[in-house]
């Protein structure tokens, strides 16, 4: 299965751990990353402008600018495969408990849970390439319904 790349947005206001995380989910998820922002009303701003564009939202909670869990809960509603991840230092029950009600899709601990984000990432691009296909096989395989030269 020869599938598109995971199409991600990371809000990350360490540089240097974004350009890292960049070069780690492209290199071994097959994640192309065609956003990024330090910054909660920057990332705001572009999801709102793009609401389709997107796959995967990994977000930290603490940022230069505003918050994670603030960019959570004003985004609105998304499709059922645009997933929303947390990724930062500060996890544990309480804020794995929070980011759910916000409507996280999963949290991943910096220090301990990079192999998980990234086994993550590449499941999600393997599930909507298979979804993808099965789709393109219905449509393939199922007869018509209309009546020939039927006009609508």
């Amino acid at each position: 299965m020869n599938a598109e790349p995971l199409r991600a947005v990371i809000v990350e206001d360490n540089l240097t751990l974004r350009e890292s995380l960049v070069a780690t989910l492209e290199a071994l998820a097959e994640v192309r990353v065609i956003a990024t922002s330090g910054m909660e009303a920057g990332a705001l701003a572009w999801l709102r402008a793009h609401p389709h564009d997107w796959q995967v939202l990994i977000v930290d909670l603490f940022l230069r600018s505003g918050s994670g869990l603030h960019l959570i809960e004003q985004l609105g509603p998304r499709r059922p495969d645009q997933k929303v991840v947390v990724f930062s230092n500060y996890v544990n029950a309480t804020v794995r408990k929070r980011c759910a009600q916000l409507g996280a899709d999963a949290v991943f601990d910096k220090s301990t849970e990079l192999d998980a984000l990234v086994d993550y990432c590449a499941r999600q691009r393997f599930l909507l390439a298979s979804s993808a296909a099965s789709a393109r096989a219905r449509q393939a395989t199922w007869p018509s319904t209309e009546p020939a030269g039927a006009t609508l």
